[in-house]
């Protein structure tokens, strides 16, 4: 790199300053490589606040106090190399800076090695780590939300102990599993919920088969590389970071108060003697609280030349916004590589987890121990006890109150984990390198729960219940491979040849004992009643050959071509192999001759790109015939246990696979100061792995076959911009990602999902339609002489009474589209992140709304319906109240609402305490801030919240809220500090 820096004669002799003088003044010019003055680049004084830019001939001013002659000028312009200057006493300085081309040549991690951002030719998003310290984070879904085009993160629930699932591209699957891999430090896992946010570096999406191919089978879903921190060159580094968090939920609903219950009782028939009933219990006031949060992280780091190493341990603990749900993770990381001699390099990354939560029964209705349907159906003229200790249950129905779902049993659960490698890597000739590397996921958790035979009407009944679940997981990988790099001239190069096996192997048992004669003892072993005791063992294993060529003329033409063959146990003799091949394309056009002058074009690249990957993901041993345990038969008057075929064999059962056509483009301007990436794609899914109808001649209803064939196609937006780059910096990152799914073929049958409420199931599977399509009955109205719900039948006449075939398409879970955009400011020490996140279009069937619009029997309704019909003649959207009957309430158009929101989903403000202030503590960087987590949320929603799904990670009942556990509003205060 080029410095020029003019000195003049009258600065070398430069008069000493008068007394009482408090600052000189130091003038200067920046240029760039042609000698153009540069305007807007920042010029500061470093360890201060001391800064300005320079104006539009390139010149700056800058007052320096006294004692600071001797300070260093750091000069910074997006684009462009930072450099230092010392001032040495000078008045007049001259820089020339450089374009910075480490923003095309940053390393990004891809399948079994690296690649430079520019020679990428698939689709893949990197998500850095200055996005992870813009807020605090405990789960590793969260870092990923909002940051990638074309990643929904779906929750299931607000609670500490829920995990995320993932969609990369749309749901790919209709039977087997959608999410998709995970590879930590080249270890592929499928659970992050017990990782440890604050130990990851990067982590790079692959989006399509051109990128993920390399995984062959396990990439048919997308694949998150995750990298975890490395020693960095330069003295040894302690990192303390903390941070103490309070949590409640952002909305509640509004339910009727005792007199309005009193009244709907009555009206419904049901009458009791009202004066055992007094209360007027506000159940969301007593169920949802200020949950609290702390976080403590502390970690060593630093390398030399032969030596890298990365320690840390953490500890994060979270009481949630709904009573006694909480959670609570110890976490260690070491991570250490030595270089053993020229030719030998060891090394290793281990992982600790210790990990406990107590979980919240939602999804699911009072009367079957939902909590969140529960502080909406209890009726508020009760109390929360008994006069004699126990839990107080509807007036009219034996529903104990929400409380005794959340304090009336002891429950948790435990999970220890160690999830790490160790690997070895041989550098044979020049350019030639052998890595061997080994990788174990070892997990062992444990759930207890006791009911006590007293406090709760159910324990009562059940004289307690003591259960006891262990589950124990070993999964192993051992991958070989050699690589091979040559650069020719204008001619580079790679070769990837490898093996990988991998092993998983399954231990679970299950204990339920009941009749406890007190509550002193608390496992299964003081029940009298054995109920069920299980046990089983399970295994499969994978084998897999795979092979990369990457090659790069002059930066211009770029190709990547991938193979993998891939065995899995789960599939019969014959069709165990799969074979999974990509090919992709890149032609930089801003290094062609025609544009190499063109000063406003920074990158332009082309991209192509077309693969198979394959899915297994459909449950061990799933070619094969198996066997059922419990069938009893009668032998002699005395039952004798027995045996029955569970299902049928197929040993022509094979790979689900995806073929995957993409196409990109890569752009950047203005010095890069504007980025630009777009991508257009089409997944089509044959030969899925589906759980088809039999004749019944076979015995069997159904079995796992490979028909069907299933569609997705969208386009993807990404854009980052610079728009602010001196003292005053303002960066803008927006995505946008459109999907389209579509069930292609399905062999002319229909499947349905979702089953809430006792309405039936409301998600239809069908040909022509996507994947969470919500089907029901439409509802015309309210008849103003009878109060009934009337509906609107297949020949589109009004009945009181369709039947099922009446039922029709009435709604869409997918969103037309998702986004999520970031604005980050900062300003002499302060910052400011905002990060907003939405969908839109999105279709919520609120089940919740069943439970408590259907004014049918004892549960407390919202106060929807105080405008319910009550005489004839009124003139309302709400039926009237009929007990025993559903038919004011079947899954219909009336419980269907839009799902659109945008959310402040995340807000931070932080201050950098000034390098003069830290010196004389010694501290490095000392960093305080404030983050608030879904401050506001915009939507027509009307329940709790519209980020819901209350069959978790299904891919086909999309979209429906039961008695969700709410997203909650964070408020945390942080700091960071660094030796």
């Amino acid at each position: 790199m080029q410095l020029n820096i003019h000195v003049t004669a009258d600065e070398r002799n430069s008069r000493p300053r008068k007394l009482g003088q408090t600052r000189q003044t130091v003038n200067g010019l920046v240029t760039d490589k042609n000698n153009d003055p540069l305007p807007g680049v920042s010029v500061s004084l470093k360890g201060t606040s001391i800064g300005t830019i320079t104006n539009a001939e390139g010149n700056f001013t800058l007052d320096v106090p006294a004692g600071q002659e001797n300070g260093t000028l750091v000069f910074s312009y997006i684009g462009f190399i930072t450099r230092e200057e010392a001032l040495s006493g000078r008045t007049n300085i001259s820089v020339q800076l450089f374009e910075d081309v480490k923003l095309l040549e940053e390393v990004v991690v891809v399948g079994y090695g690296t690649q430079e951002k520019k020679d990428i030719t698939g689709a893949v998003s990197l998500i850095s780590e200055e996005a992870f310290e813009s807020r605090p984070n405990t789960q590793v879904a969260n870092l990923i939300q909002g940051k990638a085009a074309g990643v929904q993160v779906i929750s299931s629930s607000g609670k500490p102990s829920a995990g995320l699932n993932i969609r990369i591209r749309g749901t790919n699957s209709i039977n087997a599993g959608s999410d998709p891999l995970y590879v930590v430090d080249g270890v592929p896992t499928t659970d992050t919920r017990s990782l440890n946010p604050a130990d990851i570096e990067s982590i790079s999406v692959l989006k399509d088969a051109a990128s993920a191919a390399i995984y062959g089978a396990q990439g048919a879903n997308g694949v998150v590389i995750i990298t975890t921190k490395r020693g960095k060159e330069g003295k040894p580094r302690f990192e303390f970071s903390t941070y103490r968090g309070f949590s409640s939920v952002w909305n509640t609903l509004r339910v009727l108060n005792s007199e309005q219950y009193r009244d709907l009782m009555t009206e419904l028939g049901y009458n009791t003697d009202w004066s055992r009933y007094t209360h007027n219990t506000d159940w969301q006031k007593e169920v949802f609280q200020n949950g609290t949060s702390q976080n403590y992280q502390l970690s060593l780091s630093g390398a030399n030349e032969n030596t890298s190493y990365y320690l840390s341990g953490g500890w994060v603990q979270q009481e949630g916004a709904v009573r006694s749900s909480e959670m609570d993770r110890y976490s260690f990381k070491v991570n250490l590589e030595q270089k053993v001699n020229n030719w030998l390099t060891l090394g290793t990354n281990v992982g600790f987890t210790r990990y406990a939560d107590v979980d919240v029964s939602d999804n699911s209705a009072i009367n079957q121990g939902g909590v969140i349907l529960g502080v909406l159906s209890t009726p508020p003229v009760i109390g929360i006890y008994n006069e004699n200790g126990t839990f107080t249950s509807n007036p009219f129905q034996n529903w104990e109150n929400p409380i005794a779902g959340t304090d009336g049993a002891e429950r948790g659960y435990k999970n220890q984990r160690l999830l790490g490698n160790i690997y070895g890597e041989v550098e044979l000739l020049p350019g030639l390198k052998y890595r061997s590397n080994f990788g174990i996921d070892y997990s062992s958790a444990m759930s207890d729960y006791f009911l006590d035979p007293f406090r709760t009407s159910y324990g009562v009944a059940m004289k307690g219940i003591g259960r006891n679940q262990t589950w124990l997981t070993n999964y192993y990988i051992w991958d070989n491979t050699l690589t091979y790099n040559k650069e020719v001239g204008n001619h580079s190069f790679s070769v990837l040849g490898g093996t990988v096996a991998q092993k998983f192997r399954w231990e679970n048992n299950s204990l339920e004992r009941r009749g406890f004669a007190s509550a002193q003892i608390t496992t299964p072993n003081a029940g009298a009643e054995l109920i069920s005791a299980t046990a089983d063992k399970s295994e499969s294993t994978n084998a897999s050959f795979l092979g990369r060529v990457t090659y790069d003329y002059a930066d211009k033409y770029l190709l990547t071509a991938n193979f993998r063959a891939d065995g899995s146990s789960n599939f019969g003799p014959g069709k165990r192999w799969g074979y999974f091949p990509s090919l992709s394309v890149g032609w930089r056009l801003s290094e062609e001759a025609f544009l190499t002058n063109v000063d406003f074009i920074s990158d332009l690249k082309l991209r192509a790109g077309w693969g198979v990957v394959g899915n297994d993901k459909i449950g061990i041993y799933a070619y094969l015939g198996t066997v059922g345990s419990g069938a009893n038969y009668p032998i002699g008057g005395v039952p004798v246990p027995g045996t029955y075929p569970a299902s049928i064999e197929n040993r022509g059962l094979k790979w689900e696979e995806s073929e995957q056509s993409n196409i990109g483009i890569d752009f950047a301007v203005l010095n890069s100061r504007i980025t630009f990436t777009a991508d257009a794609y089409l997944k089509n899914t044959r030969d899925l792995l589906l759980y088809a109808p039999l004749p019944r001649s076979t015995g069997y209803d159904n079995a796992i076959q490979n028909v069907g064939k299933l569609q997705n196609k969208g386009l993807e937006f990404q854009v980052s911009t610079r728009n602010f780059v001196d003292a005053f910096t303002w960066d803008t990152d927006l995505n946008i990602s459109f999907n389209r799914n579509k069930v292609v073929d399905i062999v002319g049958q229909e499947q349905f999902f979702g089953n809430v409420a006792g309405r039936g199931e409301v998600s239809l599977v069908r040909e022509g339609l996507p994947l969470g399509t919500f089907y029901g009955y439409v509802a015309g109205g309210v008849d103003p002489e009878t109060g009934m719900m009337y509906y609107v039948d297949k020949n589109g006449e009004s009945t009181f009474t369709p039947g099922a075939d009446d039922r029709t398409i009435i709604g869409n879970a997918n969103p037309d589209f998702l986004y999520g955009i970031t604005n980050s400011f900062s300003y002499k020490g302060f910052d400011l992140n905002i990060f907003l996140q939405g969908a839109q279009g999105n279709d919520v069937f609120n089940a919740t709304r069943i439970e408590t619009e259907g004014m049918l029997d004892p549960k407390n309704q919202t106060i929807g319906v105080l405008d319910r019909w009550r005489q004839p003649g009124d003139v309302t959207d709400m039926p009237k109240a009929v007990s025993g009957s559903i038919a004011n309430s079947l899954a219909s158009t009336r419980f269907v609402e839009d799902g659109s929101y945008l959310r402040v989903k995340a807000l931070t403000v932080g201050y950098d305490v000034p390098s003069t202030l830290l010196t004389k503590l010694h501290i490095s960087n000392l960093r305080l801030y404030v983050t608030g987590e879904n401050l506001l949320t915009f939507t027509d929603y009307s329940g709790f919240d519209p980020e819901v799904n209350a069959f978790g990670g299904s891919n086909t009942a999309l979209g429906v809220d039961f008695g969700t556990y709410p997203q909650t509003r964070n408020l945390i205060f942080g700091l960071n500090v660094s030796f």
